[in-house]
């Protein structure tokens, strides 16, 4: 039996049906799985499989490192959607639970490449003229997480400076730590800004300008050098 239902299974084909472009995964895993990595890429298989628009690339995270260090995966399981390049959107720790209408979300927009972005958020993205990092630090069992990542995702695809990771906590409970995570979503934002709770885009937006001194943020956040 697979991971996903059968009544999910016959939504999905119906949905997927309607791809226009092309989706190809990569995913990285080792060569004796941990049981999240396995899970991860039996997952990822069955959403491969309902969709002949949908490829799947599965490769080993150490036989693999100079692919992994072109796509800036460090750590495993990893997973990357990419539709005519590398839109920046990252999965690490498996897409489950809440995060799984995330995937197929992104998906859908990769096959459209379009991030679905309104005017004037693109417009503030558009200032964004060095690297950005997002992190999105959540849980499976979290209903705000999938704003965050999705809008992180979002963003990653409008501008090519942005990159952006679901990072599971439970399967990385260092990163927790280091960025000193309270509560779901905390989107840390190149290494020292970290934006808390779910935000609009256009709010997302500033804090993300924010981060990299072009706009002021009035929502809640950390500077991470404050609990070094």
């Amino acid at each position: 039996m697979g991971l996903i239902e059968d009544k999910d299974r016959e939504q999905l084909t119906k949905l997927f049906a309607g791809l226009e472009n092309p989706v190809k995964i990569l995913y990285f895993t080792q060569e004796h799985e941990c049981e999240m990595c396995k899970m991860t890429r039996e997952l990822l298989e069955e959403v491969a499989g309902i969709s002949d628009k949908i490829s799947i690339e599965i490769h080993d995270f150490v036989a693999d490192k100079s692919l992994a260090e072109r796509y800036k995966v460090d750590k495993i399981p990893a997973t990357v959607l990419m539709g005519d390049g590398d839109y920046g959107i990252r999965f690490y720790g498996i897409p489950a639970g809440y995060e799984f209408t995330t995937l197929i979300e992104d998906i859908v927009d990769v096959a459209k490449r379009d991030p679905h972005l309104p005017g004037d958020v693109l417009a503030e993205l558009a200032k964004v003229d060095q690297p950005v990092h997002l992190q999105v630090l959540i849980s499976p069992t979290c209903p705000y997480c999938p704003t965050a990542v999705r809008t992180a995702h979002r963003f990653a695809m409008a501008n090519k400076n942005i990159t952006a990771d679901m990072v599971e906590t439970s399967e990385f409970p260092h990163l927790a730590v280091k960025y000193d995570v309270q509560g779901v979503p905390h989107t840390v934002i190149n290494e020292e800004f970290s934006i808390i709770g779910p935000h609009s885009e256009a709010d997302f937006a500033k804090g993300v300008l924010a981060a990299i001194g072009k706009a002021e943020w009035e929502g809640e956040h950390d500077h991470e050098h404050e609990h070094e």
